[in-house]
């Protein structure tokens, strides 16, 4: 259940971080517009014909009569439809991927520059990354197909093929929905076809938390055009928790406390001791020099009496005995 609602977290993060990009946002609309347009038009072919599909492939009904030829032949128009639309759900992504593979790829290394500040890169050129990404949707493809093949035949088994099959088809376009998204970032990786999915099936329940509500949303077009680029950037944070990426940097930074520990620093887990301050002690105290003259001179003598000086003789006293 943890990987389930991890995976739900990670579309939730994507789309919350394209909306806080807007510039992101519309530059990754661009080719679910262009593949939009041309799957609305090969629906509506679908939808006339598929009645005319249905009566080419079935000429051993002709003969039938009333109602039993129009309840048979519309209900395999109605499943030849709903084929159709399942195959639609699920190729939208890929087309929209390889039409906007210049588009999506810029944005998933925009989601990780704005995480670590790094973006990995694959160092191939365009039209070789462009291949690999035709050669693995096509691979996709193929597997869908058989999965589809497989739960079509079961869909006439009563009662499970009208609850239980439903749900399987939907957990099946789910994890290959995941697949195709997280594709983006780990081709960047240099991550290949199998070990992709050898990495969604060892997160399975995370995978099916991402992709079945995309499909479930995907089923509306206009919708799937305007989750498109949340859903890639969702896909990219995905892929950064399917690699281990983030834990480990986390790791890293532990070690890193455990080596400073180990080499006389602080321990791990331990607060920092602060270096004493320098200027917390006071300056020493010199004993302050005697004050001298700051003239430089000697203090003045005191006066000594005068030798030559004399007296004048005191005046005559006619009246002292």
């Amino acid at each position: 259940m943890r990987d389930l609602a991890g995976g739900f977290g990670h579309l939730l993060a994507g789309q919350k971080w394209v909306f806080r990009h807007g510039r992101w946002l519309g530059f990754g609309l661009l080719p679910g517009l262009v593949t939009l347009v041309l799957y609305a038009g090969a629906l509506v072919g679908l939808g006339y014909g598929a009645d005319g599909l249905a009566a080419w492939a079935t000429p051993f009904a002709d003969d039938w009569g009333s109602p039993w030829l129009g309840l048979f032949r519309g209900f395999l128009t109605g499943l030849v439809f709903a084929l159709g639309l399942f195959l639609a759900v699920i190729t939208f992504t890929a087309v929209t991927l390889l039409i906007g593979q210049p588009f999506y790829e810029s944005l998933s290394e925009e989601v990780d520059r704005s995480i670590d500040g790094d973006a990995p890169e694959s160092g191939l050129p365009l039209a070789r990354e462009l291949w690999i990404s035709a050669r693995d949707s096509v691979k996709v493809l193929l597997r869908v197909a058989l999965f589809g093949i497989l739960l079509f035949a079961l869909g006439f088994i009563p009662v499970i093929g009208q609850t239980v099959i439903p749900v399987i088809g939907f957990c099946v376009s789910g994890f290959f929905l995941a697949e195709e998204l997280t594709a983006v970032a780990l081709q960047r990786r240099r991550v290949e076809f199998k070990e992709r999915l050898a990495l969604l099936r060892g997160r399975r329940a995370m995978a099916l938390g991402f992709g079945v509500p995309l499909v479930l949303l995907f089923l509306v077009p206009v919708v799937a055009v305007f989750l498109m680029p949340g859903a890639v950037a969702g896909a990219t944070l995905m892929a950064r928790e399917l690699r281990g990426e983030d834990a480990e940097g986390a790791e890293g930074a532990e070690s890193a406390g455990d080596s400073a520990g180990a080499e006389g620093g602080t321990p791990a887990g331990q607060p920092a001791t602060q270096a004493p301050n320098p200027y917390a002690q006071p300056y020493p105290q010199h004993p302050a020099p005697p004050q001298g003259n700051p003239y430089g001179q000697a203090p003045a003598p005191a006066p000594q009496a005068n030798p030559y000086r004399q007296d004048p003789p005191a005046p005559h006293n006619p009246y002292r005995q």
